[in-house]
């Protein structure tokens, strides 16, 4: 039998790439041919992933954190395309929980990394975006490529989303040399609104339901300062607007085209291939929740399988997406660590391990 592997990340404790090698080390049917192929959805791990998949060349950039303290970056330039992935300079991950404050984060290293981008000369810069610790729409990221939004006194603003409430202008144009900007989102949500960046996603970035308001008030605010700019009309409600705190509105308004990047990311490794060749479809995040079936890597994924008849099983840490609701989606039974363990601890604790032990598992229920 042919087995397809083909997870994302498992956030927190283990890469895509050590996702897959753990299911395909635990796979106890010697005859069967295991594929794997980890992916990223535009979020955390979506250069790593193209890098293991292209011919091209990874180039180490310095940039800064949300906070603005140093962080590595890197750019990854293949066939004329540069790809950057907005989590290595405004990723959750890189603050510990006490440190979360949408209010204060800065996107201003994925600025710094967009302008590394473009002077390689790259005809296009394609940007991966999800799993973010900020929430100010691209404010950030605009200042560092030389249009930073000022106040009515023409002040630059202080970094983060609350600030954006103030904002009246930009001080200058972005310095993008003409490239060609692609936002490769792992979400379709707009700015602002219930579905919006803050409503949705500004809780696990540590804001309160007080500071949830500020923000989204803020971002509709600035919203219209980029239109003006810009000429984005209704930039506010466009699908993927949202993207990582609402940077996807910022690369929107500057002309970029958005896309899904689970769907980027297939087509550039050629998935759909494996999809036809394959028996088993195994696919996995660490939380497999309502977002996961929102433009993610399971979702992506669970609809290939299910238009080619093929049975989906998808591994996570958690399961919190009803039984229906995945059925629907493509996905054929799925198996958690914290089911397996017993308790989240262990499940965090030693998820290779849980993986190899359901793969093993797995083995024995569906290889012929």
């Amino acid at each position: 039998m042919r087995v397809l592997i083909c997870p994302d990340k498992f956030a927190g404790t283990l890469s895509a790439p050590e996702v897959a090698r753990a299911v395909a080390d635990g796979w106890s049917a010697p005859g069967d041919v295991l594929v794997q192929r980890p992916l990223a959805d535009g979020g955390p791990g979506f250069v790593e992933v193209l890098a293991a998949a292209l011919d091209g060349r990874r180039i180490p950039v310095a940039t800064v954190d949300p906070l603005g303290r140093p962080a590595h970056g890197e750019i990854l330039l293949a066939n004329g395309v540069a790809y950057v992935e907005s989590a290595q300079a405004c990723g959750l991950h890189l603050l510990t929980a006490a440190e979360r404050d949408p209010k204060a984060a800065t996107s201003y290293g994925l600025g710094l990394l967009i302008a590394a981008a473009v002077e390689t000369g790259a005809a296009e810069v394609v940007v991966g975006l999800g799993g973010s610790a900020v929430n100010d729409a691209g404010a950030g990221m605009l200042a560092a490529l030389g249009a930073a939004p000022l106040d009515a006194a023409g002040y630059a603003l202080p970094y983060g989303g609350a600030a954006l409430i103030s904002a009246v202008t930009l001080d200058g144009v972005p310095q993008l040399r003409q490239v060609r900007l692609v936002a490769a989102t792992d979400v379709d949500n707009p700015l602002t609104g219930l579905h919006g960046a803050s409503n949705v996603f500004g809780p696990q970035k540590g804001a309160s339901r007080e500071d949830v308001l500020l923000l989204d008030a803020a971002l509709e605010h600035f919203a219209g300062v980029l239109e003006k700019a810009f000429g984005a009309e209704g930039l506010a409600a466009r699908p993927g607007a949202g993207a990582a705190g609402g940077i996807g509105a910022a690369l929107i308004a500057l002309g970029g085209e958005v896309t899904s990047g689970i769907n980027l990311v297939t087509n550039l490794i050629g998935l759909d291939r494996e999809l036809d060749a394959a028996d088993l479809v195994i696919t996995g995040e660490g939380s497999f929740d309502h977002q996961s079936l929102r433009g993610k890597v399971v979702a992506g994924i669970a609809a290939g399988a299910r238009d080619r008849g093929l049975p989906c099983v998808v591994l996570a840490g958690r399961n919190e997406t009803g039984q229906r609701e995945a059925s629907a989606a493509g996905v054929t039974e799925t198996h958690t660590l914290v089911e397996h363990f017993g308790d989240v601890a262990t499940a965090f604790a030693e998820p290779a391990r849980g993986l190899r032990e359901l793969a093993a598992r797995l083995a024995g229920q569906w290889s012929r």
